[in-house]
């Protein structure tokens, strides 16, 4: 399926190897190479997916990120950033990018992440009707609108937020560990970085739960992980 990808690299050596090969894909791609021409692109086309370096000039590519996650409209983000230190990476998937790539990448994983990416939303939007809502309680999502409302009103969530809530609902009472949360939402095992998905948990309750110190939905199982309340959520 021909897709819109939007990259923001001011590296023109690498824009052009992830151009080339996007495009014998079948996408469609423009490339910008500053922050601020970027952001002024992404807010002006509609994109399938935004493929964003982290040092940028004009705008930083975490600015750019914060911003479109600030937004309604959801788009795929897929950072690449030539630093490899901690801070940066676990910065860049808590603040709503769907994935990373440290520099210097594969041409071909850099490939597969992108063709992961746009199998996980084909698989959401591509569900049965009988599930494409699923109602837990107070609690509904809607899959092919990629929306969550509690009691009755919509929440903002970010895109992981959203993939981490919706795993939860579909494997109630499942025990998930940190390790498995990373590998099974996010995609890719980010050994390591167990605590992202504490911080996303922790985020996640503060929209979803009525009291988010005593969680009703997402449940900590102490010395192993956490698991989605035990009563099944059922179709809507």
């Amino acid at each position: 399926m021909n897709r819109k990808i939007l990259i923001v690299e001011d590296n023109p050596e690498i824009a052009y190897l992830v151009e080339l090969h996007l495009r014998d894909l079948g996408h469609t791609v423009v490339v910008e190479r500053t922050g601020t021409d970027g952001l002024s692109q992404a807010e002006a086309g509609e994109f399938d997916m935004v493929i964003l370096d982290l040092m940028l000039p004009g705008m930083s590519g975490l600015d750019i990120c914060r911003h479109l996650r600030s937004q309604s409209n959801y788009v795929p983000i897929l950072m690449l950033t030539a630093r490899s230190s901690e801070i940066d990476r676990v910065l860049g998937l808590e603040i709503g990018a769907d994935d990373y790539l440290t520099k210097p990448f594969s041409i071909m994983e850099l490939v597969a992440r992108v063709k992961a990416i746009f199998r996980r939303l084909d698989a959401l939007s591509n569900k049965p009707e009988d599930i494409r809502l699923i109602q837990a309680k107070e609690l509904s999502i809607d899959f092919g609108r990629h929306e969550v409302v509690v009691e009755g009103k919509p929440v903002d969530l970010t895109a992981k937020e959203f993939d981490l809530l919706s795993y939860f609902v579909q494997n109630p009472g499942q025990v998930f560990t940190r390790a498995q949360l990373l590998d099974r939402v996010w995609g890719y095992g980010h050994e390591g970085y167990e605590h992202t998905v504490n911080s996303h948990i922790n985020r996640l309750r503060t929209k979803i739960e009525t009291n988010p110190a005593k969680p009703q939905h997402i449940l900590t199982v102490w010395s192993v992980g956490y698991k989605f309340r035990d009563q099944h959520a059922l179709p809507g």
